[in-house]
């Protein structure tokens, strides 16, 4: 199985709280699922995957290392999003987002087809 991982932006941890809340109960989203952080560390984000792969039936040690090659190869957008996580303050988190490769693609394509 392959994965993904991507930073997708700052949000107000309620909001977030309330996002998980809705995807949990419509369960649609298989194979996709957004961590949020108050730090941007790869730590922090490593920790949040914990629960995760037990969920999904994912393979931990090549989810971690999706994670760890992400923060290698990204210095530039982990730097942009430590700032924009800081200037937002202490009450928001970083959302980031890991997913079954697949499950991510089809999302995509039901998206495209629900605008078609």
């Amino acid at each position: 199985m392959k994965y993904t991982f991507d930073i997708v932006g700052v949000s107000p941890v309620l909001h977030f709280f309330n996002q998980q809340q809705q995807s949990q109960r419509q369960s649609q989203h298989q194979g996709i699922e957004y961590l949020g952080s108050h730090i941007c560390t790869l730590d922090a984000f490593l920790e949040s995957l914990e629960t995760i792969p037990a969920k999904w039936g994912w393979e931990l040690d090549r989810v971690v290392d999706t994670v760890i090659q992400f923060w290698v190869h990204n210095s530039d957008s982990i730097n942009y999003w430590k700032r924009r996580l800081t200037d937002a303050g202490r009450d928001n988190l970083l959302v980031a987002r890991v997913a079954d490769f697949t499950a991510l693609q089809a999302e995509f394509e039901s998206l495209l087809n629900k605008n078609e």
